[in-house]
């Protein structure tokens, strides 16, 4: 196997990185409650193009992770995957799992954007703990110097900005080194500016309209978690590129409660 090329079922081993970028609206579904192991096939054949995978909210430990991107990998599912805090311990150990594209919220700042892309890149770009011939890299023999530039090459940084910290220093955040998506976490922004939920107030807007010019000032892709397929097509036209509809469970609840409520009615 060719590093950084092709893996074994053809697909391409940086095939979220290939997506950052280039400006096509690229959709996805966050999974945040069912990690089964049909997953990520599930998701490919719904036609979706990457798989929003949430460590913060829903539990998922590392042992279901490594699993999980065995799933997604596959199903040809490139995944992102968000990390619970900034903590080395959590963004080493999900490097080592495999992931593609790492999450970390709550980004408010160049420094923090410098030690997260430290943890997660191997030497000359970071001080990445060095593993090699395990999950993150297929467990293929290679020299050093391939596998740092292959793991370097295939994995990407994804800013969670949720915060008024974050949307102050948006410009400085995308033009730092190893940033190579923005994604707006609306309802911690929300809360942050101290208009919780109220995603129509003029400083949410303005906030975001901030977060949308720097990313194009800066040619950074841009994403965010939608709740209907208008506000997906509306985002959409705004900037976003990444565009991940509905959650597991919402999505789920919502539709069984759609048809529950009809069939119930319609048997009286």
């Amino acid at each position: 196997m060719e590093l950084g090329g092709q893996g074994r079922n053809g697909m391409a081993e940086n095939a979220l990185r290939q997506m950052i970028g280039n400006g096509k609206p690229k959709l996805g579904h966050l999974v945040a409650e069912f990690a089964t192991p049909g997953i990520g096939h599930i998701l490919k054949s719904a036609g979706c193009d990457f798989v929003f995978f949430d460590m913060e909210h829903s539990g998922f430990s590392t042992e279901t992770l490594k699993s999980a991107i065995r799933f997604f990998e596959a199903a040809e599912l490139p995944a992102m995957v968000r990390v619970p805090s900034h903590d080395t311990h959590f963004i080493a150990r999900a490097m080592d799992m495999g992931v593609e594209g790492l999450i970390v919220p709550m980004v408010g700042n160049v420094e923090q954007v410098r030690k997260i892309v430290s943890a997660m890149k191997y030497h000359p770009a970071g001080a990445r703990g060095v593993a090699l011939q395990i999950a993150h890299d297929r467990y293929r023999p290679g020299t050093v110097a391939e596998k740092f530039a292959a793991a370097n090459n295939r994995t990407a940084f994804i800013a969670l900005i949720e915060t008024a910290e974050g949307v102050e220093n948006i410009d400085a955040i995308a033009t730092t080194e190893g940033v190579d998506c923005l994604w707006v976490g609306h309802f911690d922004l929300s809360v942050s500016l101290g208009i919780p939920g109220e995603f129509a107030n003029p400083v949410f807007t303005a906030a975001m309209d901030k977060v949308v010019a720097a990313s194009k000032r800066h040619g950074k892709s841009l994403g965010r978690l939608v709740g209907s397929v208008q506000q997906g097509i509306d985002v959409h036209a705004e900037g976003f590129d990444f565009i991940c509809y509905q959650g597991d469970v919402w999505l789920l609840h919502e539709a069984l409660a759609d048809a529950v409520g009809k069939i119930r009615a319609g048997v009286k």
